[in-house]
């Protein structure tokens, strides 16, 4: 991952499994990623105040605050206190919580929240209204979550990707990411039907078992071992489902 164009990357969030690690994996699995990446943004998830104090004690730059459905407006005020907040909009399937307007108004008005990701999944409604919401807060950052419609998302006005699809055809994400910026129209389109189709083989029900499928994809893109693609907290998946991943990898690069 260092060697990918990324400005930096989250750590003990869902992708991660974060909020099953212990104490003790968090430390080192923050520490592994602060001497990877020097010079790069860590973010790590946090749903406590004793987790944002460990993030801080291990470099981690922000956190990104895993959502609090009781007092959210003072749970974001609190992580803040720590270090730099990125709000975060999660589907209730994931356990997300559906902050209303004003709640997201009241979070968003904090000094100490920087910005937003938003990941409902498939609710395109709920990004645009979040994306129209922001339009009133210029000064933080949209930033989607959205694996399933990644490029639509960027031309609704996210302006950077904070998504498990990234761990995998991460180079591929960043291009999309630039050539949207640089109003490179064909290339953007290009690039957004080939993440599309991979989205669609690793995106699907079981949801929690995208896990395990973009371990299969860092697997067949040789970046880990090909037996050390186990996710113990997720759902068994059928070894044709792994196939399918290897063939959307390699179509995705052959396109």
């Amino acid at each position: 991952m260092a060697e990918q164009p990324v400005a930096g990357v989250a750590v003990w969030a869902h992708t991660g499994r974060g909020p099953y690690l212990s104490v003790q994996q968090r430390g080192i699995v923050l520490a592994a990623w602060r001497a990877a990446l020097p010079g790069k943004l860590i973010v790590a998830g946090a749903n406590s105040v004793e987790m944002a104090r460990e993030a801080k004690r291990g470099g981690a730059d922000a956190l990104l605050a895993i959502p609090r459905r009781d007092a959210a407006v003072a749970y974001h005020e609190e992580l803040a206190r720590e270090l730099p907040v990125i709000a975060f909009y999660l589907y209730d399937a994931a356990g997300g919580v559906p902050y209303d307007d004003a709640t997201l108004h009241g979070m968003l008005s904090l000094p100490g929240v920087i910005g937003i990701k938003v990941a409902t999944l498939d609710s395109v409604m709920t990004f645009q209204r979040i994306a129209g919401l922001m339009r009133e807060h210029r000064d933080k950052v949209l930033i989607t979550g959205e694996d399933r419609f990644l490029g639509y998302s960027l031309q609704m006005g996210a302006r950077a990707a904070l998504i498990g699809m990234g761990a995998a055809l991460t180079d591929l994400q960043a291009a999309l990411l630039g050539a949207r910026a640089k109003g490179a129209h064909d290339s953007f389109l290009r690039i957004s039907t080939q993440l599309d189709a991979f989205a669609q083989t690793t995106f699907i029900p079981p949801m929690e078992g995208y896990i395990r499928r973009m371990l299969w994809a860092l697997a067949a893109e040789g970046v880990i071992p090909d037996d050390a693609c186990d996710d113990p907290w997720g759902p068994a998946l059928p070894a044709a489902e792994r196939e399918m991943v290897r063939r959307a990898v390699r179509e995705a690069r052959l396109r």
